[in-house]
């Protein structure tokens, strides 16, 4: 994600950064489906995930688009937390007709509030999700999510689903906070040195 945003900020003609941070989402939406299985509350997975979204729109804004407050687009965590909304609704129902309904309404309220990666992002999450327990279509369905977006350099992100392919299952170190707080630091840091350079 780093390397993906330091190409988009400080060098956008040098796609290679790009193509290297297109592995960042997939595995994110992974992550995510592991924090909503493993987590001990899932509320407060939901408040943490809105308050970093509140928190990290102002430096989303003044790094991608150079303005203090812009609606075209919110950042990543709106989407991350309209996933978890998505699990949550998807827990609490086994009927078929149901579940595609919750998964097109949040993958339209997606769209409708213009999140970072819109309804493509929802759908992946809940492929993530529903398929969590079959690893290899999972991984499957994943490689191809990449490829639906007509060209885009996001097939590159197919990438991502070798190393969720070798996830051992087993939680990592714990350092959440650092990673919910790295979102926002790096995107004020990245739009002060492209203020400096620029």
């Amino acid at each position: 994600m780093l390397i993906d945003h330091v190409g988009a900020v400080l060098f956008p003609r040098e796609w290679v950064f790009r193509y290297i941070g297109r592995i960042s989402f997939p595995i994110f939406c992974f992550l995510l489906t592991q924090g909503f299985i493993y987590t001990r509350d899932i509320r407060k997975y939901m408040v943490r995930l809105g308050v970093f979204s509140i928190l990290s729109e102002i430096p989303y804004d003044l790094a991608f688009h150079g303005k203090l407050v812009d609606l075209e687009y919110q950042n990543v965590f709106f989407t991350l937390l309209l996933g978890v909304i998505l699990m949550y609704m998807l827990e609490r129902t086994k009927e078929l007709p149901l579940r595609i309904f919750i998964i097109l309404l949040v993958m339209t309220a997606a769209d409708i509030l213009r999140t970072d990666y819109g309804y493509r992002g929802i759908l992946l999450i809940a492929l993530l999700y529903l398929l969590q327990e079959k690893l290899w279509i999972k991984t499957m369905c994943g490689a191809v999510w990449n490829f639906v977006w007509n060209g885009s350099i996001q097939g590159y992100g197919a990438l991502a689903m070798i190393p969720i392919a070798l996830y051992n299952g087993e939680p990592g170190r714990k350092m959440k906070y650092f990673f919910y707080v790295f979102y926002p630091a790096h995107l004020v840091v990245l739009f002060l040195i492209h203020r400096m350079l620029f």
